[in-house]
C-alpha cells in the first residue's frame, strides 16, 4: 500500500514522516508551525535530520525463551527496560542474532507489539526487522511493523533473489509501505554482492534506503567508499560483528554499531560516550575489556546467554540453536573476564 495522506493520518503525530504531515484541526499552534516548517523541507533534508538521530549504539535484542522453549515476552520487555537504563541510543529486533529464522510469523509479530509497548515513553530509537525469504513474506512483516510506528525498519535481502534487480524490487516494495528509514543489510541474503554502486543508486531512487548496515567482504574498505556519498544519498553507515571493529569504525567516522550485544548494552553506550567526548585512551581500554569477553564466544558457546541470565535480564539460557550448559571451569573463566568490564557496567 503506498503512503497516502489518509494512511498518514492514522499514525501518531510524532511518528509521521515530517514532510508529509496532513493538516489536523486538533494540532496545537506549536505543532502546526513545526509541521508547516517541516513541509517546506525536501525529503532529503528530512532523512538527513533523522540520520542525525539514528547514531550510536543500537543493540539487536536477544530473543528469550521459557524453560519449555516458548518465546518469553516478559523477558523481552525486561530487555527493553534494561537497555533504556544502559543508555543505548536504540534497539533492533529481530535479526540473525535474535534467532529470527527460528521464530514463527506469529511470534515475530507478537514480539513487535511487546517491544513497541515496552518502549513507550523511552528515548530509544526502535528499528524492526522485516526481512523474509521473498517479497510477499517481507510485506506481511512490514505492514505489521508500520502499524506500530517504529523509527525505522531493517531488511536482509531476500534469499530467493537471483539478481540485483530482484533485490531492488524487494526494497522498492518495502518503500511503498513505509516512508521511514530502511536499513539495507549487505549480508545474510543470497550470494550476490550489493555493490557500492548498487547501494548508492538505490538510495538515490529510494531515499528511505540510504541507511546501510555494512557486513560484506572488506567491510572497512566498503565503509570508506560509502562515506564518499554522505550525507546524500547515503545517510548512515553502521557496522556489526559484535562491535569487534567498532573502535576503528568510530575513528574513520561511521555512524554507529548495530549488533547483538544487549547483555553488554551499558558497555557499548559507554564506548559511544567516550568517543564523543574525545577520551581516546579510556575508549581503547573499554574496547579492550569488551573484546576479552567476546573472544570467549567460540570457546564457550552460549556465553552471551549466560551473561543475560547472570545480570537478571533472562530467566533461562534457552536457545533454539542448542542447549547450553556451563561447567565450573567455564563459569570461572566467564566471571574472570567479566571482572574487567565492571568499571563500565551498571551497578548490581
Amino acid at each position: 500500500m503506498p503512503i497516502t495522506p489518509q494512511s498518514l493520518n492514522q499514525l501518531p503525530f510524532n511518528q509521521q514522516p515530517l514532510n508529509q504531515l496532513p493538516l489536523n484541526p486538533s494540532l496545537t499552534r506549536r505543532q502546526y508551525l513545526a509541521a508547516m516548517a517541516a513541509m517546506t523541507l525536501p525529503l532529503a533534508s528530512v532523512h538527513a535530520a533523522m540520520a542525525n538521530r539514528i547514531r550510536g549504539a543500537l543493540m539487536i535484542l536477544t530473543t528469550p525463551y521459557t524453560i519449555t522453549g516458548e518465546v518469553d515476552y516478559e523477558d523481552l520487555a525486561r530487555e527493553v527496560e534494561f537497555l533504556d537504563r544502559c543508555g543505548v541510543q536504540g534497539m533492533v529486533w529481530p535479526q540473525n542474532s535474535s534467532e529470527q529464522r527460528y521464530l514463527s510469523e506469529a511470534e515475530r509479530i507478537r514480539g513487535f507489539e511487546v517491544i513497541a509497548e515496552a518502549n513507550k515513553g523511552r528515548d530509544m530509537v526502535l528499528i524492526f526487522g522485516v526481512q523474509a525469504d521473498d517479497t510477499a513474506g517481507m510485506l506481511r512483516y512490514a505492514h505489521a511493523a508500520e502499524a506500530l510506528a517504529p523509527d525505522g525498519m531493517i531488511a536482509i535481502p531476500p534469499t530467493t533473489a537471483n539478481s540485483l534487480e530482484e533485490i531492488r524490487a524487494y526494497y522498492r516494495a518495502l518503500c511503498e509501505i513505509t516512508a521511514r528509514p530502511v536499513f539495507v543489510q549487505t549480508s545474510g541474503g543470497p550470494d550476490i554482492e550489493l555493490t557500492i554502486e548498487f547501494l548508492v543508486d538505490m538510495a538515490r531512487e529510494l531515499p528511505q534506503c540510504g541507511y546501510i548496515k555494512e557486513e560484506y567482504g572488506n567491510v572497512h574498505e566498503r565503509m570508506l567508499a560509502l562515506s564518499a556519498y554522505r550525507p546524500d544519498p547515503i545517510r548512515s553507515i553502521f557496522g556489526a560483528e559484535l562491535g569487534r571493529g567498532w573502535l576503528y569504525e568510530m575513528r574513520i567516522g561511521t555512524d554507529g554499531v548495530m549488533t547483538g550485544g544487549a547483555m553488554y548494552g551499558d558497555v557499548y553506550a559507554r564506548m559511544w560516550q567516550l568517543h564523543n567526548e574525545g577520551r581516546a585512551e579510556e575508549l581503547r581500554d573499554c574496547y579492550s575489556a569488551l573484546l576479552l569477553i567476546q573472544n570467549l564466544d567460540e570457546q564457550i558457546p552460549g556465553v552471551r546467554l549466560y551473561v543475560l541470565q547472570r545480570r537478571g535480564i533472562f530467566k533461562t539460557t534457552k536457545s533454539r540453536r542448542g542447549d547450553y550448559q556451563f561447567s565450573p571451569q567455564q563459569i570461572a573463566e566467564i566471571e574472570y573476564r567479566l571482572q574487567a568490564l565492571q568499571p563500565y557496567m551498571l551497578p548490581g
